[in-house]
């Protein structure tokens, strides 16, 4: 499937399809097999409800982290959670919100507003939605390892540094949006850190590193501890309910509202909303590739991006923040027992419990075991052993890799991304245009070095024939190398040149172009053209061209033994 459309074929394409092709729920097929068994939903049931529990503190974090109430990221969690469990095409994927949306999230938030991140976050659904129905699962997955790499380290070193004023408790005015002027803020009011604030957050770091039982997650240890402390004691820091206090009234969902839409607003926003969507299927088909590599299982691309349009659609308007699969939530549903959506459900279902009944004890909660909770989401996200082994690769892996970091840092992830990108595919180009080379031979050819030869055999070149040795997809990249490879074979024009393709996997219009263009400057100089070893696919765009007319089907052999036999009886 191609990267892009008209409207008339993406509509064409659209009226073709199956919708049974592209969209497999695997829960819908779970119910159709009707063989899911007692022990089957058990397991599901203690996975569900351990996802459920260790989704708590981050949805929490997430969304205050993301500039948001922590009551939207459990908005998020709970309907996003079930959306993309109900829908979604992986067997074990738990969704929600995720570290990697914080820092754009933050950034619409604060230049647009509450408003402009629901119409960011619901376009970005429809362009996952399409993406699904367009059948992109697959190509997403082809994005260069370095391209996430850097970002996911640039994004996890903005979220480190977003935690300092909660983590050490500084006593200033809101946090800076930029890197830069965020630490400069920092080292100013570094003097008025509290220990007692320090004290917690370092607590819940080593906590979660260091806590043994892993179906019992550090960082709710860490938020239960220091919640009670906070209560009992009635310790001196800023705690959830000091930052938010409609909470100690309890919470419900909200009813769903519509945002104010217009065209000005979506032309602004088209840019984080890809982004978004970029992110999200990245994020989403990584977990479920990530879970099919330790369950056995194997999902459906398509399906999972459409599942997660939905889930971006739908949220926002109760007012959610966006959403994706998560790998650590999945993993911890794989390690719990978790084997079907189900237990992704269940887990939704937790968290609505938890939000309707338990949101007036999370007013206590302290901010800085909030912030030691993100610096060790944070520190996971870094990969920082796969940025140190990536620095040792190719110079134009790592000018990728570095390029995205630091504009994910210091600009903006969504330049980052765009950008690491197109310099991605620019230096992919080159070295295929490097590794394409058109070589000049002018005497001999030996026949048993070559595969597309009818016979094994030292073919003699006659006096008056060149043949062109092309290695390599023809395309714009062999924009020069026909004037360099005649340069090198001398003044003394021939009377037929061969080009031997034996080795042009492909042709683009560009070369189709430069093709015709060295055909008609042949046809100038009387210069017959044959062409050899041209395969079923290159021959075909020649044809649909036009361009095996113009240069004759009788001239357009097989191999390089049937093209020097015609060009002796073209001499002759």
């Amino acid at each position: 499937m191609p990267f892009f459309f008209s409207l008339k074929d993406m509509s064409n394409y659209i009226k073709k399809v199956k919708i049974s092709d592209i969209f497999q729920p695997k829960l819908f097929t779970l119910i159709k097999k009707k063989n899911y068994t007692k022990n089957d939903f058990t397991a599901d049931l203690m996975a569900g409800i351990i996802v459920g529990i260790v989704a708590l503190p981050l949805a929490i974090a997430f969304g205050i982290a993301s500039g948001v109430s922590p009551q939207q990221g459990l908005i998020t969690a709970i309907i996003a959670g079930f959306i993309i469990s109900f829908f979604g095409g992986t067997n074990v994927l738990v969704g929600g919100p995720t570290g990697a949306f914080m820092v754009i999230v933050y950034g619409i938030v604060t230049t647009y507003g509450m408003n402009g991140l629901i119409i960011a976050t619901i376009l970005a659904g429809i362009m996952l939605v399409l993406m699904g129905i367009l059948r992109l699962g697959s190509i997403i997955k082809y994005i260069p390892y370095p391209i996430i790499v850097g970002f996911t380290g640039g994004i996890a070193v903005v979220i480190f540094s977003s935690q300092i004023k909660d983590f050490f408790g500084l006593d200033m005015g809101a946090v800076p949006s930029e890197f830069i002027d965020k630490w400069i803020v920092y080292f100013e009011h570094f003097a008025s850190a509290k220990l007692l604030s320090m004290g917690i957050a370092l607590f819940t770091v080593l906590l979660i590193v260091f806590w043994p039982y892993r179906k019992i997650p550090g960082s709710l240890v860490a938020i239960i501890v220091t919640t009670i402390l906070t209560a009992v004691l009635d310790l001196n820091v800023e705690t959830i309910g000091s930052k938010f206090p409609e909470l100690a009234g309890g919470a419900a969902l909200p009813s769903p509202e519509a945002p104010i839409i217009d065209m000005k607003a979506i032309r602004m926003l088209m840019q984080p909303a890809f982004t978004i969507a970029i992110l999200g299927a990245i994020e989403s088909l990584l977990a479920a590739m990530v879970a099919d590599g330790v369950t056995g299982k194997k999902h459906h691309s398509n399906t999972e991006l459409i599942a997660q349009g939905v889930a971006n659609i739908v949220t926002p308007i109760f007012g959610g923040i966006p959403a994706t699969g998560a790998i650590a939530r999945t993993m911890t549903n794989i390690n719990n027992g978790g084997r079907t959506p189900v237990a992704g459900v269940i887990h939704a279902i937790v968290l609505l419990l938890i939000f309707v009944c338990l949101m007036p004890l999370a007013s206590y909660i302290p901010l800085p075991c909030l912030a030691g909770i993100l610096v060790m989401v944070a520190y996971n996200m870094s990969e920082w052993r796969s940025f140190k082994a990536l620095l040792r690769n190719s110079r134009a892996d790592v000018m990728v890799l570095l390029t995205t970091f630091f504009l994910t840092v210091f600009i903006d992830l969504t330049i980052a991304i765009e950008f690491g990108l197109l310099m991605a595919i620019i230096l992919f180009l080159k070295r295929v245009a490097e590794t394409s080379s058109i070589s000049v031979i002018q005497n001999e050819i030996n026949s048993a070095d070559y595969d597309d030869s009818a016979e094994n055999e030292l073919l003699n070149i006659p006096e008056g024939v060149e043949v062109y040795e092309i290695n390599g997809p023809f395309f714009f990249g062999l924009a020069n190398k026909f004037d360099e490879a005649e340069h090198v074979s001398g003044s003394k024009r021939p009377k037929i040149r061969i080009l031997r393709m034996r080795k042009v996997p492909f042709m683009d219009s560009t070369g189709l172009h430069n093709l015709r263009n060295l055909h008609k400057r042949c046809k100038q100089w009387k210069i017959r053209i044959i062409l050899s070893g041209v395969n079923n696919d290159v021959f075909a765009t020649l044809e649909k061209s036009g361009l095996a007319d113009e240069i004759g089907k009788e001239l357009i052999c097989n191999n390089i033994g049937n093209a020097l036999k015609k060009a002796k009886e073209i001499l002759e």
